[in-house]
């Protein structure tokens, strides 16, 4: 008999949604124990399988106990002082960049809200451009990618965007509407029941299987770059 996928409870759930309304260290300094086994261990146990199935489906990306973010948040410079995060997340990277300079698969969980989805949130210019002109390069291939009937039901690529194509881009190139954006985003945004389910690693497994291809061209630029430099 094969073991239950991983998967979160009904107590992870109420866990955040208590959060919410209790979000200071004294409430979570007596629940801490609860945060432990209700949602970074079943966090974590996730972590674990996508390390055994990344191999197969994406095998430049690393999933490891630092894949999951921490649940403190730094509040130096920002006006919301509340010092925990309401929600658990889990960001993975390219195995030869860092995670903020890579393009990545990402999942997070909410009381209200399960988002499943990756891509690259802040690039710096120099990565933009690289991105760009890879998708000049190979715009069959990028198109193939974003405009696939199993990429389009995540959403389609999408992120902040230019107005106009930028400087050094033909204004009338095919890849025109993508060439103008400033982020690489896809995801979908699912009930968190669903993060309760059986059937719950499953359907992450397969979102970020239809992903991988397109992390993969967004990170192949930004891997040529990183390796010019050593």
């Amino acid at each position: 008999m094969s073991p239950a996928a991983p998967r979160f409870t009904d107590r992870t759930l109420r866990f955040l949604r208590a959060l919410t309304r209790n979000n200071n260290r004294d409430w979570f300094g007596a629940h801490k124990d609860e945060y432990e086994t209700h949602v970074r261990a079943p966090m974590l146990t996730i972590i674990e399988q996508l390390a055994v199935d990344f191999p197969r489906v994406a095998p430049d990306m690393v999933a490891a106990p630092r894949s999951l973010y921490r649940i403190y948040r730094d509040t130096r410079f920002s006006p919301d002082k509340t010092p925990y995060k309401t929600h658990v997340a889990a960001a993975f990277s390219h195995r030869l960049l860092s995670k903020n300079e890579s393009a990545g698969l990402y999942f997070h969980l909410a009381h209200d809200q399960l988002w499943i989805g990756g891509g690259l949130y802040a690039p710096q210019t120099p990565q933009r451009q690289r991105i760009r002109e890879h998708i000049v390069r190979n715009f069959r291939s990028f198109r193939s990618l974003v405009e696939s009937p199993a990429f389009r039901r995540l959403g389609g690529v999408r992120g902040t965007m230019l107005q106009r194509v930028p400087r050094g881009f033909p204004h009338d190139h095919e890849a025109a509407e993508y060439l103008k954006l400033k982020q690489y985003l896809v995801g979908e945004e699912l009930d968190p029941t669903r993060a309760t389910s059986p059937r719950f690693y499953g359907a992450l497994l397969r979102r970020f299987t239809v992903l991988a291809p397109f992390i993969q061209f967004l990170n192949t630029p930004l891997v040529a770059a990183a390796r010019f430099k050593l």
